[in-house]
């Protein structure tokens, strides 16, 4: 596993336009990303964590542009948009009705897609710098606790993994709350 620093975050995007798998900090772990629309490099992500691929994961951005073409933006109303644009960036992850961008792969058995405009530093940069959202999710595998350090993701995949941004983690006890943005209820507290 190469490791990447916040100045070389150039280089992490260009593992990832490659179709690699990388490890980054978020929040409170790190996560496992992964261009959404590289279905190989899905199909990687999903074989490193030993997760069934009807689970699905989020897409993590920079801003708001970054997500907004994952919306189905007919089904949602223009206060929902406000009230959960009012959220972001934050560590706020919302649900809504998918728009035909969404890979199936991405979305799993689920109708929705998941979504976060991160205020994370060192997981905004990458985004920015890749210049879309990445499939997210916690960097474990399957059945295990996320990775907090790069020693733990060293321990889980090793080679496996093709990089690693190794940066802090955003001070959060705990991943994100993930709500449905159509009727604000709690998915994972």
């Amino acid at each position: 596993m190469r490791r990447f620093t916040l100045p070389d975050v150039a280089l992490a995007a260009d593992r990832l336009r490659e179709g690699g798998v990388i490890a980054y900090p978020t929040e409170a772990v790190f996560g496992l990303g992964c261009d959404p629309h590289d279905q190989g490099a899905f199909e990687r992500l999903f074989a490193l964590k030993g997760r069934p691929p009807t689970q699905g994961v989020l897409l993590i951005a920079a801003d708001f542009a970054q997500v907004e073409p994952y919306i189905d933006v007919a089904a949602v109303s223009s206060e929902i948009l406000r009230d959960v644009r009012s959220s972001w960036p934050g560590p706020h992850t919302w649900v809504f009705p998918r728009s035909a961008r969404v890979p199936a792969w991405v979305a799993g058995a689920h109708t929705g897609i998941a979504l976060r405009v991160t205020a994370h530093e060192p997981s905004a940069a990458l985004c920015r710098v890749f210049g879309a959202p990445l499939a997210s999710t916690s960097a474990n595998p399957h059945g295990e606790p996320p990775a907090r350090d790069v020693a733990t993701l060293e321990r889980y995949f090793g080679d496996r993994l093709d990089a690693a941004l190794d940066a802090p983690l955003g001070g959060q006890e705990r991943p994100t709350t993930i709500r449905d943005a159509l009727t604000g209820a709690i998915i994972r507290a």
